[in-house]
């Protein structure tokens, strides 16, 4: 191997399956995304208009100052414990939490309960963090995993985070389900195939050729976090784009410079990601005991908890350009997908694209932004 080939991610795993066989895709998007050395999200701030995509934290202050007041409140339903954890889960550049932490002034005992945990894999997002944080006056730490954070109740937001997380494919095949793999072609690229064995353990109905899209690490994820909500109290909030219902069909897809790229052509130049399963995190938030409400579409959600008048009063001290911005970033977070045969549209709507789910225990009640009729049944 060449000197340059050495410092590819591309070749080192076309050399591990040329010795190993091939690997699921599972596997193949662990190492593209998180590889220590070359991992797309370890070497690189990939948001913004220099990046590869832009999140909602992004577009408007309004997003994380509302998810703060909606922390706040949780912290109350709680019963205000004396000490609570707030978590963020793959915090971006720590915009999120740096504006949740400023609306959460108005409720100064809520802000003087809490220390902030960040879990964050990525050196590079981590310094940024450190930068934008580091002025709060709230004692900050990161974590690598879920299992590091300290004991006691969590209040948790994870603000597209479960999207990132790998995923396996099963092909519906004429023997069954067979696992997609990530192998080599004849001009040694990487290439999709499936297993020679079924995967018995399958028993979903779908046509030939039908993909089932399993994410079995978020679905991991969301036990343990549950898990340990019911054991300790507290609440979790998950935003990202996704389905309400679990269904066959695979969503994965790549990004590169704001644009959709072929996903096996660059690891660890890409973004990777999926459409999340939001069935599949209330039944995994049910199995540890939790309440699980939504998913709700963001742009209702973001109405229940007040944006109009949050932007609104943002207005009021703006110049007409910053309150043209107002109005754009107010429209980009709530607006719906257009309907069937509308006319062309910049990008899919976030405010019905983007859906919002809360697991808690029983005892929290309603959350905010939330009704009761829309508990999700165990």
């Amino acid at each position: 191997m060449s000197r340059t080939q050495a410092h590819n991610l591309g070749a080192r795993l076309r050399d591990l399956i040329a010795s190993e066989g091939p690997m699921p895709l599972e596997h193949f998007m662990a190492h593209a995304l998180g590889d220590p050395a070359q991992g797309y999200y370890m070497t690189r701030d990939p948001l913004g208009a220099a990046g590869d995509f832009i999140t909602a934290p992004e577009i408007s202050q309004m997003f994380g100052e509302l998810l703060g007041l909606w922390a706040a409140e949780s912290w109350a339903q709680m019963g205000a414990p004396q000490v609570v954890h707030l978590v963020e889960l793959g915090p971006g550049r720590g915009t999120l939490m740096a504006d949740a932490l400023r609306a959460a002034k108005v409720a100064p005992k809520f802000l003087a309960a809490i220390d902030v945990h960040l879990v964050e894999t990525s050196p590079v997002l981590r310094d940024s963090q450190r930068r934008l944080l580091e002025g709060t006056g709230v004692n900050v730490a990161w974590h690598e995993t879920l299992s590091d954070l300290p004991n006691g109740p969590l209040i948790v937001m994870a603000n597209e985070f479960f999207d990132a997380l790998p995923v396996r494919h099963y092909v519906r095949m004429p023997t069954g389900w067979h696992e997609r793999m990530v192998g080599l072609g004849a001009d040694n690229a990487l290439v999709f195939g499936v297993a020679a064995q079924s995967e018995p353990s399958i028993v979903t109905e779908a046509p030939q050729g039908a993909v089932l899209e399993v994410a079995a690490v978020g679905h991991r994820t969301m036990q343990e976090l549950s898990a340990r909500i019911a054991a300790q109290g507290g609440a979790a909030l998950v935003i990202d784009y996704g389905y309400a219902q679990s269904r066959v069909g695979e969503t994965l897809q790549a990004l590169k410079a704001h644009k959709a790229v072929e996903p096996l052509a660059e690891p660890g130049e890409a973004d990777l990601t999926t459409h999340v399963d939001f069935s599949a995190l209330a039944r995994a938030a049910h199995r540890a005991g939790l309440q699980a409400f939504g998913p709700v579409g963001q742009g209702e959600f973001l109405h229940r908890l007040g944006i109009e008048a949050r932007a609104t009063s943002l207005k009021r001290r703006a110049t007409p350009e910053q309150a043209a911005a107002i109005d754009l970033a107010l429209a980009r977070l709530t607006r719906r997908s257009p309907e069937p045969g509308a006319g062309a549209e910049p990008a899919p709507g976030m405010g019905s694209l983007f859906k919002v789910l809360c697991v808690a225990p029983q005892s929290l009640g309603v959350p905010a932004g939330f009704r009761p009729d829309e508990m999700i049944g165990s």
